[in-house]
């Protein structure tokens, strides 16, 4: 794929599901072990960062992360990381949810704290 073609896959920045707090939901975190990556300082730090910024805005938090891959020039496919029907849901809902340049440029500043916050 890499210097064949500008074709690009992103998987959604938000990992796994948290609750407004940023405490680990239903999802990935609770039901596997093997993602425990994401239970650093660092994960859960950028997790909460981003969760604020989502209720801010009024935003679910993992729409808005989906809506942020979604808004990449590059990206051609978005792999959704659903659990539930409910969350399955929300997840084609986000195709709906426009990011504003502030919210974009909000995104970006957390990610300048937090580059890789799960290694």
């Amino acid at each position: 794929m890499y210097g064949r073609s500008k074709t690009s896959y992103s998987f959604t920045p938000s990992g796994p599901n948290f609750a407004s707090d940023g405490a680990s939901i239903c999802g990935r975190l609770t039901l596997f072990e093997r993602f425990t990556r994401y239970t650093n300082p660092q994960a859960e730090a950028a997790a909460k960062a981003y969760v604020a910024l989502a209720r801010k805005h009024g935003i679910d938090p993992a729409q808005l992360a989906l809506a942020y891959v979604n808004s990449r020039p590059f990206v051609t496919s978005n792999i959704i990381g659903a659990t539930t029907l409910e969350q399955l849901r929300s997840n084609i809902d986000s195709l709906s949810v426009q990011l504003s340049q502030e919210i974009i440029e909000q995104i970006d500043a957390i990610h300048k704290t937090q580059p890789n916050p799960a290694p």
